[in-house]
Order: C-alpha cells, then sequence, then structure tokens
C-alpha cells in the first residue's frame, strides 16, 4: 500500500499569531530581555548580529573587520543546527565551507563528501540531502546560488519564499529572519513556550496553546535586540 507523504504545515503569514492573547505584552517581553541581560550580560556569539540590527558596520568594532554573514549562510548554520548544540553546527558549518568553497560544488558534487563534512553534526545524512536540494533549486529558479534577494522582502514573503524548502520549518524560517535579516520575528520552540510559563507570563491555557503552536514565530516584540 503505497504512502501518503506527509503534508507540511502553513507557516502563520499572520504579524500576530496570538492576537487575542493579553499576555505577555511588549512591555513584558521587554522586562524579561532586560533582566536577562542583567543577569547573564550580552551573548558574545550575538554581538554581530547586535551591531547589524543597531546600523554599525563591523569596522565600527575594536577586532579586525569581518563581512557580515550572508542569508544563504544563515539558513545553512540554521539547518545545521537542527537537534544539535550552537557550538557543534558552527564546526560542521566550519568543515562544510572548508570542503566546498562554493556552493556550486555542493550542488555539484555526487558522492558523501558533503555528509562527511557534516557529519560531526549528527543526521548527516538527512542534512546533507536538505541543503544539497534546496540549494539545488536556488539556482533553478534565481539562475545562481544566492539568497541575498530576501533582504529586500516582507516578512511574509520571507516565510512564504523559504517554507517552500524541505526541511525548513516556521523555528528555521524565524531564526534567518531575525539573526540574518533584522526583522522582528522570534522562533518558538517547547524550550522557549516553557520559560514564560515559568514567568507567569502565561495564562495556563494559553500556555497549552502556546505549547501545541511552539512553531508559530511570535512577534510582539524584537527580543534579541539591543537597548
Amino acid at each position: 500500500m503505497t504512502r501518503k507523504p506527509k503534508r507540511k504545515p502553513p507557516v502563520s503569514l499572520s504579524p500576530e499569531p496570538y492576537a487575542d492573547h493579553p499576555s505577555p505584552s511588549p512591555a513584558q517581553c521587554l522586562a524579561v530581555r532586560d533582566a536577562l541581560l542583567e543577569f547573564h550580560g550580552f551573548p558574545e556569539e550575538f554581538s554581530p548580529f547586535r551591531l547589524l540590527r543597531l546600523g554599525h558596520s563591523p569596522e565600527d568594532t575594536d577586532g579586525p573587520p569581518s563581512p557580515p554573514p550572508s542569508v544563504l549562510d544563515g539558513l545553512v548554520t540554521t539547518l545545521l543546527s537542527q537537534n544539535t548544540t550552537d557550538a557543534i553546527s558552527r564546526r560542521a558549518f566550519a568543515s562544510l565551507k572548508a570542503a566546498f568553497p562554493t556552493w556550486d560544488q555542493v550542488v555539484d558534487e555526487e558522492g558523501k563528501r558533503l555528509e562527511d563534512a557534516i557529519r560531526c553534526g549528527g543526521l548527516a545524512a538527512t542534512k546533507a540531502a536538505r541543503i544539497k536540494a534546496m540549494l539545488r533549486a536556488v539556482r533553478e529558479r534565481r539562475g545562481k546560488i544566492c539568497l541575498e534577494y530576501l533582504r529586500e522582502l516582507s516578512v511574509d514573503e520571507v516565510k512564504s519564499e523559504l517554507s517552500r524548502f524541505k526541511g525548513i520549518g516556521p523555528k528555521t524560517v524565524a531564526c534567518v529572519l531575525m539573526f540574518y535579516l533584522q526583522k522582528d520575528d522570534f522562533p518558538v520552540d517547547t524550550h522557549e513556550a516553557r520559560k514564560p510559563c515559568l514567568l507567569i507570563l502565561l495564562a495556563p491555557w494559553q500556555a497549552i496553546v502556546a505549547l501545541k503552536k511552539k512553531d508559530e514565530a511570535i512577534t510582539k516584540v524584537p527580543m534579541h535586540s539591543a537597548k
């Protein structure tokens, strides 16, 4: 018996997924952000994104200048981060770039070098297939492997563009929007959904809804923004 392929859930295009929920308000979100910043300090690994958010150039830092990450690099990095830690995914991305200086080389490679390059990140076969399929689709549609055109699109348009690729769900799209496109979007998974519940920002019934819809992005406030 032929199994029907699973249908990919649609990405919410609403600017406010929980418009009827009074909490958390933008002020509550900002209060939580400020409390976390005061307690933990600003994460060093997010400093480049903070500069971009504030409209600064990498040359504004005291260290050696480095180009901002491309949208495509950000998308692949986020794909590699699925089901693993940030440190491991960064190592996998560095290994990939060392093995394949250009994205065209990734698409044209017919063996398992891509899998081998990202094996340290886990789920190498699945991630390699998704990365290669996504890159091939971009090249076929755009004539070249580049996603910089997404910078000129709205949040809803970016969601529509990226959600067409297998393995790129709402959380991955939200990460790309927030970090690499500097848009007001916020990725939510089970772990993030639990945090506001612990902070009593959501009523119990709202917490259940948030957990059930954990892949939707909260857009009440740019939580990654700097003061």
